[in-house]
């Protein structure tokens, strides 16, 4: 069995014969991005369960593979396979990858006035000071040894933008699909930045056509300008093989609005960290998060939402379902700053425990340094209301569809506020094929 140590020599190793195929690319700005990162990654290490963000969540069967980067795999899906989905492209700006590199050839972007779709690497040949003062600096990425082996092994990513005083017309999709075959290793990074008063609906969905074992990590950076909104919708279905690692850091301008709703239904092991921060007055974040669990499932949410600015409100709701041996974790944490007077937060994670061996671990967490807030947090794990299970049964509902109903009304304050119809229609597909599974 290999230990983080040697795990983290084999990617030092990797990386250097990476670089050697680099060719006339190794001298372009987002290499030095790359090698950047990569002396930060030779300083950190793998965490294990001594470190306290991790202390539920044991990483070590991600380390026993050889996952190799995904920028060398030939494997790619018609247009056709792509497409098959719940709900109708055409009415979205679409953006496609394949084992998480961009498809050019795939992607449709509809409101190309209102939308700058383009890859990091041609954004930074226009703006170089993007890697000085943007890219990579939204997150603490110092001390994240998944951020950077992001960025070292990052074959480029996504920089999307809408301009000042625009609503996007359409939703804008960045669809992820994994085809290629064992041990795979892919590292999607996207910039999103909306300026003063502009609005955006963003979904990202992560799919798997392959039943191997492969490593989805993803970085996502956003800054969301003042008055502006984006409404940003995260589905994760994939293998029950796959490991799936996820860093989403925001910042929030003045009167801005931001809504997360973060759908769990796949992988093997998930670890989601959503980091957030107020930068200035009357902004406002909602955080939604839904994890269905089955099997020997792990699904691991870590929030922090930084108040360091007075009269913002968040509001952030987590629910799981888990079955059989599944385990879930949710630490959520909110800070106040003593500045941040006339803050709102309201924190609540609820569980529904199916069998007698899932379990959870939450740990909703309050700081507060300033004395005018409302704050208030909460966790709770439980198991279906028998009475309420008897009473459909004895209307002559059977045992199953009123065990399914029962957990579908439970998730819908989750569900129910996705906007876009079609997307709720796939989002509710989903959650029953994931019920009738257990």
């Amino acid at each position: 069995m290999i230990n983080k140590e040697q795990r983290l020599k084999w990617y030092l190793n990797a990386f250097q014969e990476y670089q050697t195929k680099l060719n006339g690319e190794s001298k372009k700005p987002l290499n030095t991005f790359r090698k950047e990162s990569f002396e930060i990654l030779s300083k950190l290490n793998f965490p294990d369960k001594k470190e306290e963000a991790w202390r539920f969540t044991d990483i070590s069967p991600i380390l026993e593979h050889d996952f190799l980067p995904s920028f060398g795999s030939k494997e790619k899906l018609s247009k056709e396979d792509i497409y098959k989905s719940s709900f109708e492209f055409e009415e979205f700006n679409t953006v496609i990858l394949q084992n998480g590199i961009y498809d050019a050839e795939l992607s449709n972007i509809l409101d190309k006035k209102q939308l700058d779709v383009r890859l990091i690497s041609s954004a930074i040949e226009d703006k170089p000071e993007l890697l000085k003062s943007v890219i990579g600096k939204i997150s603490d990425e110092s001390s994240n040894v998944f951020s950077n082996l992001n960025a070292s092994f990052l074959s480029d990513g996504l920089f999307i933008s809408v301009k000042k005083n625009t609503v996007v017309p359409h939703p804008l999709i960045i669809l992820n699909v994994t085809s290629a075959g064992t041990e795979l290793f892919s590292n999607p990074r996207t910039y999103i930045s909306l300026e003063e008063n502009s609005e955006l609906s963003l979904i990202e969905d992560y799919e798997s056509k392959t039943g191997s074992v492969y490593l989805t990590n993803l970085v996502t950076e956003i800054q969301v300008g003042k008055s502006a909104r984006l409404n940003h919708i995260k589905i994760q279905n994939e293998s029950d093989k796959a490991f799936h690692i996820s860093k989403n850091s925001v910042l929030l301008s003045r009167e801005s609005n931001y809504s997360l709703y973060n759908l769990d239904f796949g992988g093997k092991l998930v670890r989601n960290d959503i980091e957030l921060k107020f930068t200035d007055e009357y902004a406002e974040c909602h955080l939604n998060g839904l994890y269905l669990t089955e099997g020997n499932q792990l699904v691991d949410n870590h929030t922090m939402i930084n108040h360091a600015a007075p009269n913002c409100r968040s509001n952030e709701l987590f629910k799981g379902v888990l079955s059989g041996n599944s385990r879930a974790v949710f630490s959520g944490k909110v800070f106040v700053n003593k500045i941040a007077q006339k803050t709102n937060a309201f924190q609540s994670n609820k569980n529904i425990l199916l069998s007698e061996s899932a379990k959870v671990d939450a740990q909703p967490q309050l700081e507060i340094y300033a004395d005018d807030v409302k704050c208030s947090h909460g966790a709770t794990v439980g198991q279906i209301d028998e009475e309420a299970l008897f009473y459909l049964r004895s209307r002559g509902i059977g045992k199953e569809l009123a065990l399914s109903s029962l957990i579908y009304a439970f998730a819908d304050d989750v569900v129910n506020k996705i906007q876009h119809a079609n997307v709720l229609e796939y989002v509710e597909q989903l959650i029953e094929k994931k019920l009738s599974d257990k």
